[in-house]
């Protein structure tokens, strides 16, 4: 198993070393993310816990989009990405993430 969410990795709050009690164990199982990109939607079905399922969206090319300024929500298409605060290798690749500004 490679990504997990457990928090036996980080330190204690005195600044020293965890040991590991267990191994890692499935239910702290994590994915790697999507990074949709802009273009023909394509959507994949990824299966979770209890048999349950996800979709995750690896390209996507409309999205439902609001203007609280206007009060108005409306499902546009998407051209570009023009700005991401959390990242500019983001803006450069054109990945839509939450809270990234789109044309």
């Amino acid at each position: 198993m490679g990504i997990s969410r457990d928090h036996w990795h980080k330190r204690r709050k005195t600044g020293g070393k965890r040991k590991p009690l267990r191994k890692k164990r499935k239910f702290e199982l994590g994915r790697p993310s999507a990074n949709t990109k802009i273009g023909p939607k394509r959507v994949h079905l990824v299966r979770t816990r209890g048999g349950n399922s996800k979709f995750r969206a690896l390209r996507l090319d409309h999205g439902n989009f609001a203007w609280a300024s206007e009060r108005t929500t409306r499902k546009t298409r998407i051209i570009d990405v023009v700005y991401n605060a959390s990242n500019n290798e983001l803006v450069r690749t054109k990945t839509l993430v939450k809270n990234c500004i789109v044309l």
